[in-house]
């Protein structure tokens, strides 16, 4: 099966546009819920403390701005059940990890304990829907809309395309939920895979 958004063409949106349309959407995304699928190795995330932290080299200031923001999450992700869905996302991991993925992974770790559930696949299962490039950073907020994120050559998110098509959502939908239904849950892997590893190193 090839990537869901295979021959399609989205509505490009400048940041603050997207921004305030998912903020609209999201809270709304019950009736299929919000599922969301993360394909890319490496980001960088200007103006995230904790990012800010790890990419500087300041390992366990990194970690203790992760815990800081732990009651906000559980706020959330408590908000969100009070809207009647829980927000899922499966993560596709290459090991060995990189730098940046050792960090989502403890950032990914505070949000799935929150009530955000998370799980992992790794990305060789994912290489028969990849023989046109890597998938896609793709989520849907119920069956009203799916956005594809958008990343500048750094890394860095500078947009995201949005798609309204209801058999387009439902079927991105599907393909995220049966890929996270085929990978395995975020703690016992990070217990096996992350816990261990040494503090990854500054990033230039």
């Amino acid at each position: 099966m090839p990537s869901p958004l295979a021959g399609t063409a989205g509505e490009l949106m400048p940041l603050d546009a997207y921004y305030a349309d998912f903020e609209k959407h999201f809270w709304r995304s019950a009736d299929l819920g919000f599922w969301k699928l993360e394909r890319q190795q490496t980001f960088r995330e200007p103006g995230y403390d904790s990012w800010e932290a790890f990419a500087r080299g300041d390992w366990d200031e990194s970690l203790r701005l992760l815990e800081a923001g732990r009651s906000d999450m559980a706020d959330y992700h408590r908000r969100a059940e009070r809207h009647g869905f829980s927000p899922r996302r499966i993560r596709v991991v290459k090991e060995p990890l990189t730098a940046y993925m050792q960090w989502e992974l403890h950032a990914l770790r505070v949000r799935d304990e929150c009530g955000g559930s998370i799980r992992v696949i790794d990305a060789d299962k994912v290489v028969r829907h990849e023989a046109d490039g890597p998938l896609p950073e793709i989520y849907t907020l119920g069956s009203q809309v799916l956005y594809e994120a958008v990343y500048d050559e750094r890394g860095v998110l500078e947009a995201a395309r949005r798609f309204v098509d209801p058999d387009l959502i439902r079927r991105s939908q599907r393909f995220i939920e049966d890929l996270y239904d085929a990978g395995e849950p975020l703690a016992g892997w990070f217990d096996k895979h992350v816990a261990h590893l040494p503090p990854p190193p500054a990033q230039p």
